[in-house]
Parts: structure tokens; C-alpha cells; sequence
């Protein structure tokens, strides 16, 4: 399918009331309001294509971005993609889970999960710490430094408060996927998460 034919697809599938719960949660147009299962529909059609992807992120149009997320190759896509992906991830939809799925596949999911918490932007920081959340779930534990997970609970104990409410939101679901994927560091995200409320 070509990027035109893919959009002509999303038109078609789009429909009002999704449109306007996008809208009312971030998004902003271009968006058709089409569903994960509708997207779905396509990708069954593409398959992972790298430059299509590209394609289709670059449109601008949130449904186009999200599909353009399940269906990228992890293998092939660049830090600079994803830098870029990242910087134009302008509502949650796409910020906390297009790009943070994608991320967490790639060789580079720690570095630029580091790099991204680190951001002013709140959208940044949040699909940084979705990453390192979607990270831990992915891989099995003797590939991910506890050191460091460990580090970023204590981190969350003392920056949530003052995170913002994205940052804060992600934050809570990384304490929760540490607790859930990290046996080793179980206990720790218990007390974390105590600590919080």
C-alpha cells in the first residue's frame, strides 16, 4: 500500500465520536478518530514497513502516527527517527505509547529512555519513562541493569511531586512496572508506591 492509500483507509474507517474523544483528550487535527482495531486492519495489509512508517508519522495525522508506530520495523529505525518521532509525539496518545512500544524494541531503548526523562517537555519526559516501563516488560530480567531501575524508584520518591502531570502519570506506571516485571526489585516498588500514595 502507498501512503496515500493507506490515508484513503484511515478516512474510511474514521468515524465521529472516536474523533471527538481524540480531540477532547489532545489530539488535533488532522485526525480521522480511527480504532486500534481498525488500524489493525491495515497493518495486516502492510506489515512492518520501514519507510512507509516514516511516511506516515511525517503526515502529521494521529492516526496515520499511531499506526505508523505498530507497524515500524525496530530493526531499522534510527535514534534520529525516534528523536524525531519523539519531538513531534504531541499528545499522550502518541507520546506515552507509539513511540515509548517502539522505543523499548530497539538497542537503544535505555539510552534514549535516559536522555528523555531528562526533558523540560513534558511530553519527553513522559514517553522516556513509558519507555523504560514498556523496557522492563519486554525484556527478560538478567538483560536489565536493577541498579538502575532501582536508581529511577528513588528518583520517582522524590520528583513526582513536583513532576508534571504527564511525567506524574507515566512515573505511577513505571513504579507499577518495575513491581509487576522485576521480581528482584517487587518489594521495593511496594514500598515506593506506599511512599506515593
Amino acid at each position: 500500500m502507498t501512503k496515500k492509500e493507506v490515508l484513503e483507509q484511515l478516512e474510511a474507517f474514521g468515524e465521529e465520536r472516536t474523533k471527538n474523544t481524540f480531540l477532547k483528550h489532545g489530539a488535533k487535527e488532522p485526525v480521522f478518530g480511527v480504532k486500534v482495531g481498525d488500524l489493525k486492519k491495515i497493518l495486516k495489509k502492510t506489515k512492518k514497513n520501514h519507510e512507509l512508517s516514516l511516511e506516515l508519522y511525517a503526515t502529521g495525522n494521529s492516526d496515520a502516527m499511531y499506526l505508523a508506530g505498530l507497524m515500524a520495523d525496530e530493526k531499522k529505525i534510527t535514534k534520529a527517527h525516534l528523536e524525531d518521532w519523539v519531538s513531534k509525539a504531541y499528545w499522550y496518545y502518541l507520546s506515552e505509547f507509539t513511540v515509548p512500544w517502539l522505543a523499548a524494541e530497539t538497542d537503544f531503548a535505555v539510552e534514549l529512555a535516559t536522555q528523555w526523562i531528562a526533558s523540560k517537555e513534558e511530553s519527553i519526559a513522559s514517553a522516556g519513562w513509558a519507555t523504560f516501563s514498556n523496557y522492563a516488560s519486554i525484556r527478560p530480567d538478567e538483560a536489565l541493569d536493577l541498579e538502575t531501575y532501582s536508581q529511577l524508584l528513588d528518583r520517582v520518591v522524590k520528583e513526582i511531586d513536583i513532576a508534571q502531570n504527564r511525567v506524574r502519570y507515566t512515573m505511577n506506571g513505571f513504579v507499577i512496572a518495575v513491581g509487576s516485571y522485576i521480581p528482584a526489585l517487587t518489594e521495593k516498588a511496594q514500598e515506593i508506591a506506599a511512599k506515593i500514595g
